[in-house]
């Protein structure tokens, strides 16, 4: 695919991108809201029975308040660290975005994406997500984007195929 005018950017992701990217997908949806509501429960459980249950109850109920707000976020935090100084990730790619797709290189591979192939790009806080499929997605967080963010979103807009179910831009 030849490019007209890319916009080409260089896109290195630090582990807080992919803990971000997972935080996300661990709490959304009904995940999320089971995670809340067992945690809020926990904690309720807690303070109604501390007076008149044993030491280890409380830490046992403790440990199940602080499973989903505590601990799963500092173990994806641990886990996007491991991905981070992964080669794959700590070398980076390039992005280039034009009206004829997107062209993903990193190192001697390239990967030419046409606007069709893309499946939906959301949006998340400073982090665009541009999914090819339910499990391949292309981060692009405001931080690497700068300046460049509304033009990227606006050829995306202008871009993409009318939303059919998830397609688009959301």
């Amino acid at each position: 695919m030849e490019q007209k005018n890319p916009l080409i950017l260089d896109v290195k992701l630090t582990a807080k991108d992919l803990w971000k990217f997972s935080l996300y997908h661990s709490y959304r949806g009904f995940q999320g809201v089971f995670s809340f509501l067992f945690s809020a429960a926990a904690l309720y459980v807690l303070i109604a029975t501390w007076t008149t249950s044993s030491r280890p109850y409380r830490i046992l109920i403790l440990v199940c308040a602080l499973m989903f707000t505590v601990w799963q976020p500092f173990v994806l935090y641990t886990k996007a660290v491991r991905q981070a100084k992964k080669s794959a990730i700590r070398d980076g790619m390039t992005l280039s975005f034009s009206a004829e797709g997107i062209v993903v290189t990193q190192g001697q591979e390239k990967l030419e994406l046409l606007w069709e192939d893309v499946m939906v790009v959301k949006r998340i806080g400073k982090l665009l997500i541009i999914y090819m499929d339910r499990i391949h997605a292309y981060l692009l967080p405001d931080s690497v984007a700068g300046e460049k963010a509304p033009e990227i979103t606006a050829l995306m807009k202008e871009n993409l195929p009318p939303r059919r179910g998830e397609r688009g831009y959301k």
